[in-house]
């Protein structure tokens, strides 16, 4: 009988590791996106370089640019537009460090960078996560998904 009972016991734990695998494996699935999202990279040496392309990877060409300093994010410090290939470049004032804001729109698409400026290594980045942070955030769902599970395994007494 208490062969049994632990035959049952190893069934359940089973089924709770099938729910959480099947769970993660959905949630680290590339899914497509349907929209159109907007896809901001840079490269900084001395000139900036923006590509600008929507999330299919087609260039926002023409699309409108303002540049922001540290000391005024109210006011561009420069306008532009971005090339057929999406791209524009610009060279900061260096004697302003901080963090700029570049901010790309074209029919009503649109999005921010931002960019440090006032090191003396280049950069590159896309302005979104870091792995650091998707890290965090994969571990937090894991995490739950398997507290999740075992709450809803927890066995009743009667």
């Amino acid at each position: 009988m208490h062969k049994e009972k632990d035959r049952i016991m190893l069934g359940k734990w089973q089924s709770v590791i099938t729910a959480v695998a099947a769970i993660t494996a959905c949630l680290l699935l590339p899914t497509e996106a349907h929209a159109h999202g907007v896809d901001i990279n840079y490269t900084s040496n001395v000139e900036i370089e923006i590509v600008a392309t929507y999330d299919t990877g087609t260039p926002m060409a023409g699309a409108q640019v303002a540049v922001y300093t540290p000391d005024n994010p109210t006011t561009p410090w420069l306008t532009g537009a971005c090339d057929e290939e999406g791209r524009f470049n610009f060279t900061p004032d260096t004697t302003q460090p901080g963090i700029w804001d570049v901010q790309v729109r074209l029919a009503g698409h649109g999005g921010i960078i931002h960019i440090p400026v006032g090191g003396d290594t280049a950069t590159e980045g896309q302005g979104g996560f870091s792995h650091l942070q998707i890290g965090v955030m994969s571990a937090c769902v894991i995490w739950g998904s398997i507290g999740t599970a075992l709450y809803f395994s927890k066995r009743r007494k009667t």
